[in-house]
């Protein structure tokens, strides 16, 4: 007899409210500060940038926060996205562990991307918002947001990190076909860019300065962001809503292991807070794992303080695992995970001992994604390959110990649009994965804003 290996979820079962782990928090996370005075933020200090909804939704403590039915409807085209039994992955491997992948690749855009992209679209349309702008590293946000901009009839610009916007041509295109207008960053077009001499890579940190400052100079523009933020993590978090359901589907007690990568937080959070929940007020023991590209290695090895979001000092100063916001990270291919920080949260939990962190090299993941592909049929995308390495790892160690512990990895999104840098890999060609010196480390972080 056939054993199932896809579960999904019922109309009826789909999430209708997101989940905000602050609720359940031992400790409350730092507030954001104000630049200039070092004050917290307050509302007003954002209204140039977001609506109010997003606004009241990032300072929210409430635990659970309704998903508005237009982005409801939005979501039933895609949602839920499947929780995939990786049998063949395990027979490859000749692991005892059960190993569970949660499959964003099914979204319009391919990605996580959407879950968020579309609430901040349909409140900003709600506003007399005509015009949204961002920045994208490997193009997954980009082209989520052009999406959505469609569906509300809205212009969607968009600063591209300029290694990818060089390396992904075709991830460019997608946006366009959405309706978007991509910019490589940095640019000419603002002061932010002009910093930079012409052909420098790029970082995500350069592209949001410039993407805050054309927002913030249009009264009909406002500025959305990928990850980072509180209330994009929330947005996410129908990721793992599913996946604890779905579990059950398959039959299983819940998680041992959650894996899932890092780069802004958005991803890792949408999976792992929905778990992060069973242990906060059922007593479960799962562990979490965040996974970082070791070329930005922003939890391992960069410092828990208060920093800018992005690399002009436009944004508020968030208490976060920081590398600098001068860092310029290695043009490695997994382009989202390219930034010197980390989203509060994530960093908060992590920081508290609630999340463990990892960092991997660029080709032990590609070498993953490919034994990955080969059994599963799915190609996936560079950044996911890191929760997939991380996932090998751990299965491969219970092996060894004599467990069959159940692992639920994140698979982000899917890598047809990076092909580019799966042939560089199979040729032997793979660049850009150089290591963070102690010194260029000590140099990055002496630029630290003094928050006292």
């Amino acid at each position: 007899m056939t054993q199932p290996v896809t579960f999904h979820l019922a109309d009826d079962e789909r999430p209708t409210s997101w989940y905000n782990v602050v609720a359940d928090l031992p400790t409350p996370p730092p507030p954001p500060l104000h630049p200039a005075t070092h004050e917290p933020v307050g509302p007003d200090d954002l209204s140039a940038l977001f609506p109010p909804e997003l606004i009241a939704q990032e300072v929210t403590t409430e635990r659970w926060v309704e998903i508005p039915e237009a982005v409801q409807e939005v979501y039933a085209q895609y949602r839920p996205a499947p929780l995939i039994r990786a049998r063949k992955w395990e027979e490859r491997l000749g692991t005892k562990a059960r190993i569970y992948v949660k499959y964003e690749g099914v979204s319009p855009a391919g990605s996580h991307k959407v879950n968020t992209a579309v609430p901040q679209a349909y409140y900003n349309k709600l506003n007399g918002i005509t015009r949204l702008t961002t920045e994208t590293g490997a193009g997954q946000w980009g082209t989520a947001l052009a999406y959505a901009c469609a569906l509300y009839d809205m212009k969607c610009e968009v600063w591209q990190v300029g290694h990818s916007y060089d390396t992904k041509p075709q991830r460019r295109t997608l946006i366009e076909v959405f309706g978007g207008t991509v910019h490589r960053s940095p640019s000419q077009m603002t002061e932010s860019g002009k910093a930079f001499e012409e052909g420098h890579p790029g970082s995500l940190g350069i592209a949001i300065s410039e993407a805050v400052e054309l927002a913030a100079q249009d009264e009909g523009a406002k500025y959305a962001l990928g990850s980072v933020l509180n209330h994009v993590l929330l947005h996410q978090t129908v990721i793992g809503q599913e996946a604890v359901k779905q579990l059950e589907k398959a039959g299983e007690d819940g998680a041992d292991v959650v894996v899932g990568c890092a780069g802004g937080g958005s991803n890792l959070a949408g999976l792992i807070f929905p778990f992060l929940r069973g242990n906060l007020t059922e007593g479960r023991t799962t562990r979490l794992v965040a996974v970082e590209p070791s070329s930005c290695p922003t939890m391992t090895r960069g410092t828990y303080a208060y920093d800018f979001g992005d690399t002009a000092g436009l944004t508020p100063l968030m208490k976060m695992y920081t590398l600098g916001h001068d860092f310029v990270p290695s043009p490695i291919h997994a382009g989202g995970l390219r930034y010197h920080g980390m989203a509060p949260l994530v960093s908060h939990v992590v920081h508290e001992g609630l999340v463990e962190a990892v960092a991997l090299d660029q080709d032990e993941c590609f070498a993953a994604a490919v034994e990955f592909a080969r059994a599963q049929g799915i190609v996936p995308a560079p950044e996911s390959s890191h929760a997939l390495a991380q996932a090998r790892r751990e299965a491969l160690a219970a092996d060894e110990a004599g467990t069959a512990p159940v692992i639920v990895v994140g698979l982000s999104g899917y890598g047809l649009l990076e092909l580019g840098a799966f042939d560089s890999y199979l040729k032997g060609n793979l660049t850009g994965d150089s290591l963070l010196s102690d010194e260029e480390l000590s140099a990055s972080l002496a630029t630290l804003p003094a928050v006292e």
